[in-house]
């Protein structure tokens, strides 16, 4: 199990940058088990670059979920089944979880627009928000429970900041994350922020949807005090919103041509500063 951990925390390094550091910043007793639970996040959320169709994606998701569902199976073979497999049975994580993880992500495959903001909170909440919850569970399930609140605005700000940093690939794809609502207030609708021509339009469209992810971060850390300090480091990649935020509203339209996502020894530092001072 050990070079399976060891095979797992590597290609976490390669999938997840970002949460393979905070799975390194996290109590070395933990990190295998959210290693395992991040990879399993990142693999299911990377099958929509693995496939043409949205059918082969589907069995793909299928699988992971039968595979999670089966009370007996041991995922022997695939070493990141085998991990999720062992770190669900180790914490005792709810399945169900998982696998509304998984049935989310199957919006990814296809480019349906997102009607509105509670279909943007849902798609987070069993996504970013789930993640962050079952991470507490790993790190101090005891009072898992009480930050869940948090976990909820934690997880929606930290979508709507990575949604921005992939806006320009998902467009190429034809997705559109940004809710048809916001859109709409803004002045605009899927197929023009697709054309990419509006730049007036666009730069409001984007400053609306920083926006949005900043209210849910200042809920999240209106919240800070019901998050354990052993349950901290499942937040930590929060650190990561604001600059995001920042450097999307300052570029706006420009976000299309120029990539914002910070260098990564910035996030490292960010991310570094946020656990020491258990504060996002």
């Amino acid at each position: 199990m050990q070079d399976i951990s060891a095979q797992i925390l590597a290609d976490l390094r390669d999938t997840d940058r970002d949460r393979y550091l905070a799975c390194l910043l996290a109590p070395a007793d933990k990190q295998r088990s959210l290693a395992a639970l991040y990879a399993f996040s990142a693999e299911i959320a990377r099958i929509r670059d693995l496939v043409h169709e949205p059918i082969p994606g589907e069995i793909r998701m299928q699988w992971w979920r039968d595979l999670i569902g089966n009370s007996a199976g041991s995922g022997e073979g695939h070493p990141l089944a085998e991990a999720i497999l062992q770190c669900i049975r180790e914490h005792r994580l709810p399945v169900s979880v998982l696998q509304d993880m998984i049935d989310a992500r199957i919006f990814d495959l296809y480019d349906d627009p997102m009607e509105d903001r509670s279909a943007l909170e849902g798609y987070a909440g069993e996504t970013a928000s789930a993640l962050i919850q079952l991470s507490s569970l790993v790190l101090d399930p005891q009072n898992a429970a009480k930050s869940a609140e948090a976990a909820g605005h934690a997880g929606v700000a930290q979508t709507v900041a990575g949604l921005l940093m992939l806006l320009p690939l998902h467009l190429k794809r034809g997705q559109v994350y940004l809710p048809a609502e916001l859109l709409r207030a803004t002045g605009l609708d899927r197929e023009g922020l697709i054309a990419g021509e509006d730049a007036d339009g666009i730069s409001r469209a984007i400053r609306a949807f920083a926006g949005f992810g900043r209210d849910h971060l200042a809920k999240a850390r209106a919240l800070m005090a019901t998050i354990s300090p052993a349950n901290f480091p499942a937040f930590v990649p929060l650190a990561l919103a604001e600059p995001v935020f920042d450097r999307a509203e300052a570029a706006g339209a420009g976000l299309l041509k120029t990539p914002i996502r910070p260098a990564q020894w910035r996030r490292q530092w960010w991310m570094w500063r946020a656990a020491r001072r258990r504060r996002f």
